[in-house]
């Protein structure tokens, strides 16, 4: 083939496919999609983990359990010989995987059963809560920036008032009434004990962050000759943001999305850590955290093995973040050729 017709070739592909293609070859995002799909791989088998090869339930506790250990019969929970003599202290880790391979916590229960049982918590939360902010966000982006007048103006006060609180001070705020009452929308009722309730709140919270942008990309590509001479062939509304606008919004969506995910799961893990996310007895790695909190100078992996596991999973996904944008920015590749 001469040069021309690599040329011809290369200048043919959409820019998703070049952008496909240049993603495939980023070390960064192989790196990054090889651990996140090691951690999902083993939140998605944590009933087989607990069934099978620990032979635990990890929400049941077992105050009086015993397990043999190098052929010597151990309790779970043993009285403390720290301090004062007071309480008990947790087997700590076994190096076994068929029990307690890092140890148990106060109540008895195994934490690595338990960490999987978490990320499957937390990522389901993490990942649900930023899909729902990201249509929000894409909703009131589209519609205020592509109306604009007063429709432009009630959404942009909206959303100056959720951005007028903190962050984390406005997701605790609503979790602690929430969480006392439920929510109730026509015929929609959400229970204290319910995922929804962090979902919706989490997926709430962050909207100002992401439709802002959307909203000043939407004004810049209504100003565009190509939305203008839609505009005057006198074509509908909804063909005009379907065709003209989404297509062009998607790119920036595709590098919201790992970015909002990481958030809305860090976001989940400080509200369980505090009490006011996912409620007993279910396990996330906020709520494991605060497990361990207690035993941080006895059995440290209680409360070190979650945060790890946060650690790696929000590095990946704004590690794939990165790659993603520069896959899409024609300048990066431009540099990186």
């Amino acid at each position: 083939m001469s040069l021309k017709e690599s040329s011809e070739a290369i200048f043919s592909e959409s820019p998703g496919k070049i952008a496909l293609r240049s993603l495939r070859k980023d070390k960064r995002a192989r790196i990054s999609l090889a651990i996140l799909g090691v951690i999902v791989f083993l939140s998605l088998t944590a009933p087989l983990y607990s069934h099978f090869i620990a032979h635990t339930d990890p929400f049941e506790s077992t105050l009086d359990a015993t397990i043999m250990v190098n052929g010597i019969t151990t309790p779970v929970l043993e009285a403390s010989t720290t301090g004062l003599g007071l309480g008990i202290t947790p087997i700590g880790p076994t190096w076994n995987l068929s029990h307690y391979f890092i140890g148990a916590d106060s109540q008895g229960r195994d934490v690595l059963a338990r960490l999987f049982y978490g990320g499957r918590s937390t990522l389901f939360i993490g990942v649900s809560s930023g899909l729902l902010c990201l249509l929000l966000s894409l909703l009131i982006g589209i519609i205020s920036g592509y109306y604009r007048g007063w429709v432009d103006a009630i959404f942009s006060r909206v959303l100056d008032i959720i951005w007028a609180f903190p962050v984390y001070l406005l997701a605790i705020s609503l979790s602690v009434v929430l969480l006392t009452s439920g929510l109730s929308l026509g015929f929609i009722h959400l229970g204290p004990g319910s995922f929804a309730l962090p979902i919706f709140i989490i997926g709430v919270v962050y909207v100002p962050y992401i439709a802002r942008p959307i909203r000043a990309q939407v004004l810049a590509l209504r100003e565009n000759d190509f939305v203008r001479a839609a505009v005057g062939s006198g074509a509908k509304n909804s063909t005009i943001i379907f065709r003209e606008i989404l297509p062009n919004i998607i790119p920036s969506l595709m590098v919201f999305i790992p970015i909002i995910v990481a958030l809305s799961m860090l976001t989940e893990s400080a509200l369980s850590f505090l009490s006011i996310g996912v409620q007993p007895p279910a396990a996330s790695w906020g709520t494991i955290i605060n497990d361990g909190l207690g035993l941080l100078y006895t059995r440290p992996m209680v409360g070190i093995a979650p945060g790890i596991l946060i650690a790696f999973t929000a590095a990946s996904l704004n590690l794939y973040g990165d790659a993603v944008r520069d896959a899409l920015d024609p300048k990066s590749r431009a540099r990186g050729d």
